[in-house]
């Protein structure tokens, strides 16, 4: 008798959880596939992920917009690559995540969207 490979348990939601992260606009899209009745606390989790590092990622774009004109070139290099570095790091994290099923805080900011973002979804 041969022996069949354990499959792996789907995840419910984790459609909703990984449109989370596309963009401002996935995170808006996945509020609508977590919608009541099809509700999952997976989706629900990443998608408050999502929303906020997507939200602190415009933030913080337009306050460096902002404060591009008062620094050198040179400068604006240095904010801008450490700015877009940090933010695809976590991104990749949480993305990561969110497609191998588990729910792991994003790290620094994680604890702040779980609890700004808790009557969103």
């Amino acid at each position: 008798m041969s022996e069949q490979p354990l499959k792996k348990p789907e995840r419910k939601g984790k459609t909703a959880a990984i449109v989370g992260y596309l963009t401002i606009f996935g995170s808006f899209l996945a509020l609508f596939l977590n919608s009541e009745e099809n509700k999952t606390k997976f989706g629900s989790f990443h998608i408050r992920q999502g929303l906020g590092l997507n939200l602190v990622f415009i933030l913080f774009g337009v306050i460096l917009n902002g404060v591009y004109e008062y620094l050198s070139e040179f400068q604006n290099l240095m904010v801008g690559a450490a700015f877009y570095l940090a933010y695809f790091i976590l991104w990749i994290y949480g993305f990561v995540a969110a497609v191998s099923g588990k729910e792991k805080k994003v790290p620094i900011l994680g604890e702040l969207f779980q609890k700004t973002f808790k009557n969103l979804t």
